[in-house]
């Protein structure tokens, strides 16, 4: 399944985002060090931190640091993003509010376009989540960006009103 995710929006005031303006890379001061991340919005805001591997990457304890940072007032997903290659990423995301998750669509799309547009990747990557492989399509800034992956139900309940 493909979808269309939309155009990337790397408007700090559209995350919103407290950043003086628009940059590629911001510096947040987390735990007493600072982190480089990047910030973008696909309906709901992303910040990307670039780790050595995301196996190791520290996200159950800077996750939710990242998440409620004061420079994000309405929180934001935390993305870990580890680059194998210029057409291969792996990905570990804290969602804000759920925690880390096995998949995150939105924050595939994010990684690859804060590391497209620092120039490291490919227009076409492919993204290994916990949860299995997606891919992302972005031609660049200004352009839609497509998520193609395997859909599957991960919870059926009922509920009585």
């Amino acid at each position: 399944m493909s979808v269309d995710l939309g155009v990337p929006d790397f408007d700090p005031r559209s995350l919103p985002f407290d950043a003086p303006a628009e940059a590629d890379s911001y510096v947040l001061e987390v735990a007493g060090q600072p982190l480089e991340i990047g910030a973008v919005s696909l309906g709901n805001p992303h910040a990307v931190l670039t780790v050595a591997a995301v196996e190791s990457a520290e996200v159950a304890r800077l996750g939710p640091l990242i998440e409620r940072h004061a420079r994000f007032p309405k929180r934001v997903n935390a993305g870990f993003l580890e680059i194998v290659s210029r057409d291969e990423v792996r990905l570990r995301v804290y969602e804000r509010g759920a925690g880390e998750t096995r998949s995150c669509g939105t924050g595939a799309c994010a990684a690859v376009a804060v590391a497209k547009r620092r120039g490291r990747l490919d227009a076409q990557v492919r993204v290994g989540v916990r949860g299995g492989e997606l891919r992302v399509n972005w031609a660049g800034v200004g352009e839609h960006i497509w998520l193609t992956g395997a859909a599957q139900i991960s919870f059926q309940g009922h509920v009585e009103v």
